[in-house]
């Protein structure tokens, strides 16, 4: 067992989880680019492709991707029913066997090339590393930045986390610390993230946060929504400190 904090040494394996949802327009290109990216780091690697419930040609295009890649440790998981992004890549975390398990969005709106970086990070003694995005200037994304700043300044002012950007999808973990953290958390959609980095933090994790460059893409269809979207993410985060207070008061 090795000591929080400690360096890792060279992981005997790297697991990426890719939380899969309608990803057909993007998914084969974005996998050729991980893929070659793990070959580079020189680590042993495998790829847990998690789909939940895609409703586009998903499903195929991973069942493909196994077929012409069996040289490679890939592995599959298919659900039954929607669960959401957090409940998909916990399944693929709970089945890992990386010393060092990460996933990132599958888009790579930040880059697959920060992947070798995140991995140093762990190997050298963080628990948590994850992207910290800086966005690259698009008028047109302008409405992303300013809901990611403005949501980066409430968790900080309402949880009193000294945390940048804890919404990126783009997290890797020394596993072993990362299993007890997975069963606190409640909530199975995008709010999974919010409560992984603060509860890693309440844990007394050492998180180490990486700038990376955010570049949107256009050509993949986005399941985000400005107004409705924040405003869910508001109350979640009012709940969610309620539940730490009334937590700590006990």
């Amino acid at each position: 067992m090795t000591a929080a904090g400690a360096p890792l040494g060279h992981a005997r394996m790297v697991t990426v989880v890719l939380a899969c949802y309608n990803e057909a327009e993007i998914l084969e290109e974005s996998f050729t680019q991980i893929r070659d990216t793990l070959i580079e780091l020189g680590r042993p690697f495998e790829i847990i492709f998690v789909d939940d419930v895609s409703r586009d040609a998903t499903r195929e295009i991973i069942c493909s991707l196994v077929e012409r890649h069996r040289a490679l440790d890939l592995r599959v998981i298919l659900h039954d029913a929607n669960e959401g992004r957090g409940a998909t890549v916990t399944d693929g975390f709970r089945a890992a066997r990386g010393d060092v398990a990460g996933y990132l969005d599958v888009d790579l709106e930040v880059h697959c090339r920060y992947i070798p970086s995140l991995v140093h990070a762990i190997e050298k003694g963080a628990d948590v590393a994850t992207i910290r995005r800086i966005y690259a200037f698009q008028m047109v994304s302008f409405d992303r930045y300013l809901m990611s700043r403005g949501y980066s300044f409430l968790l900080r002012k309402l949880l009193s986390v000294p945390l940048a950007d804890t919404e990126t999808g783009y997290k890797f973990f020394r596993r072993e610390r990362l299993l007890p953290v997975l069963e606190e958390i409640r909530d199975p959609g995008w709010f999974w993230d919010t409560e992984f980095m603060v509860r890693s933090w309440r844990r007394g994790l050492r998180i180490e946060e990486i700038p990376g460059a955010y570049v949107r893409r256009y050509e993949k269809t986005s399941t985000v929504h400005g107004l409705r979207d924040s405003i869910v993410y508001f109350r979640r985060l009012l709940a969610f400190r309620r539940e730490l207070r009334q937590r700590g008061a006990r």
